[in-house]
Formats: C-alpha cells, sequence, structure tokens
C-alpha cells in the first residue's frame, strides 16, 4: 500500500521498520515511513516523526537520548527504546541534528551488507531492502551498539522486575 499524498503524522508502532529522511523538490526535508505493509509519505522531518513517537510513549527524543547516555554512556548518534515492552528500539544513521538523519528499528534487521564504499544495504526481515549513504562500519557499529543497549534495558528491567517479586514474596 503506497501513498502518494504526505500526511502531516504518522504514528511509530511495532510494525515501522524504518523512520527515511527524504528531500522533496522544493528542498524541505520530508519522512517515509517504512512499514512492513507498506510506506507512508510524512510531510515533517524523520526526528520529529521519532519524537512524537517517543511522546506519545511518555517521553521525548532528548529524554530517549539521555537515558540511553545514562545506561549505556553512548553519546554520539545514541540508539533510543521508544516503548520497551513492545520491543522498540531504533538507531540513527546519522547525528539526530543532522538533515539526512533516518532511524532503523533494530528487531525488523535481519543483516546488513556493504553496498559500494559509502553505502549499506539493509535487509529486513520480511524481505525488503533500503539502501542507505553510511558506510558499513558506520551501520555495523550502529547495530551493534543498538544491541548492547537493548541487552542493558532489558537486564536493568529484568533485575528490578525480580527484586519486586521478592518483596511482594516475603
Amino acid at each position: 500500500m503506497l501513498y502518494d499524498e504526505m500526511i502531516i503524522s504518522h504514528e511509530v508502532t511495532p510494525l515501522t521498520m524504518a523512520v527515511l529522511s527524504i528531500e522533496d523538490e522544493k528542498g524541505m526535508r520530508k519522512t517515509i515511513v517504512l512499514e512492513k505493509s507498506g510506506e507512508y509519505h510524512v510531510d515533517v522531518p524523520p526526528t520529529k516523526v521519532i519524537d512524537e513517537a517517543c511522546r506519545f510513549y511518555g517521553s521525548s527524543l532528548r529524554g530517549r537520548l539521555e537515558g540511553t547516555r545514562d545506561i549505556s554512556k553512548i553519546t554520539h548518534k545514541a540508539p533510543i527504546v521508544i516503548d520497551p515492552s513492545l520491543g522498540m528500539y531504533f538507531f540513527p544513521t546519522a547525528s539526530p541534528s543532522n538533515r539526512d538523519c533516518s532511524w532503523i528499528a533494530h528487531s525488523h534487521v535481519q543483516e546488513i551488507n556493504p553496498h559500494g564504499k559509502k553505502e549499506t544495504k539493509i535487509v529486513f526481515k520480511n524481505g525488503q531492502t533500503i539502501v542507505v549513504p553510511v558506510s558499513y562500519g558506520s551501520m555495523l557499529n550502529q547495530l551493534q551498539r543498538t544491541a548492547q543497549f537493548r541487552f542493558s534495558l532489558d537486564t536493568r528491567m529484568k533485575q528490578l522486575h525480580d527484586v519486586l517479586e521478592r518483596k511482594r514474596n516475603d
């Protein structure tokens, strides 16, 4: 399902695979939201779409970035969790302040492959592919840092759950 018209906002969900930065014919930054079942064109930049998703789940992009920094010490091109209970972890392809920054959903990535010197092909679990203008080494680093952040946050949440469960049973 492809919508040719731009929409104002689109909720990021567990079915969202990527939030991609594009430039329209007037040089304005817009977004393609790539879902498992189609894509949507959104009339705002990707970082705005991600910030709105974070706010929908009770935080903001800035808050999520600060949380990542506190948990993992990652400060540059940091991955974020939009909602940990839904497994919604995303990583940026560039600094979020860069207008070309796109966001990739960690849980949907099957593999990444080099595609020329400064591009990477991302293969999603449903077989769809995209090419991003980022080196393979940088994308591999982003994928691995997101996995480590995800593990650290999941471990922290499990430990808290275990402590609360023990106190409840005492």
